[in-house]
């Protein structure tokens, strides 16, 4: 996969973020190798929903 801001290499990695309201402190996602770039459903469900508000 390639990092949609930089183009560089995506790989999977666990990663670990403060407790939130799912109760979770590590989840799942892809980082970019080269700028740090990091995705997860999360991030991208909440870009999509940015998007789709700026075009309405």
């Amino acid at each position: 996969m390639k990092c949609p801001r930089c183009g560089g290499l995506m790989v999977s990695d666990r990663l670990q973020d403060l407790k939130d309201s799912t109760g979770f402190i590590h989840f799942y996602g892809v980082r970019c190798l080269v700028c740090g770039e990091i995705l997860d459903p999360t991030i991208l469900e909440n870009r999509e929903k940015h998007q789709l508000a700026s075009v309405n």
